[in-house]
C-alpha cells in the first residue's frame, strides 16, 4: 500500500473511531492472542470497518493488505476465531484481540504464526 488508500465508510462507534491512531494506510496492527493461555497466535491488520465487524459479529475479521479486501479468519479453512475481548493499547495504535482459536491460526498449518521461528538472542543469561 502506498498510504493513499481511500477511507472506507464504517459503522464503527464514532467515539471509538476518534480514539484510534492509524498508520498512513488507515490501518492498525491487531495482535491476536488465545484468550485462556495467553499464547500469541498471529498479527493481522484492521481498519475501522474490520474492527466494527469484529466487535459486532464476534468473529476475527481483518483487512488483507495484499488482496485489499476483508477476510474472516476461518471462513475458508474452518479454523475459526471466536472473539472473547478486544482492547486498545495505551496509545490506541494497536488492537489486542483475545480469541478462542479453533485449529491452527497460521495459514501454514502451525498453531501460531510464530511456532518454530525463534531467532537466536545473544547475551541472554
Amino acid at each position: 500500500m502506498t498510504g493513499n488508500r481511500p477511507p472506507r465508510p464504517s459503522d464503527l462507534d464514532p467515539a471509538v473511531a476518534a480514539r484510534l491512531k492509524r498508520n498512513a494506510d488507515g490501518l492498525l496492527p491487531a495482535v491476536v492472542q488465545q484468550y485462556d493461555s495467553g499464547e500469541v497466535l498471529m498479527l493481522a491488520w484492521m481498519d475501522d470497518e474490520a474492527l466494527h465487524r469484529t466487535l459486532t459479529t464476534g468473529r476475527g475479521t481483518y483487512y488483507s493488505r495484499s488482496r485489499a479486501e476483508y477476510w474472516v479468519k476461518g471462513e475458508t479453512s474452518g479454523h475459526v476465531q471466536h472473539v472473547k475481548s478486544v482492547a486498545l493499547d495505551c496509545d490506541a495504535d494497536t488492537v489486542l484481540v483475545r480469541v478462542d482459536q479453533t485449529g491452527p491460526a497460521c495459514h501454514t498449518g502451525s498453531r501460531t504464526c510464530f511456532e518454530g521461528r525463534e531467532l537466536t538472542v545473544g547475551g541472554a543469561e
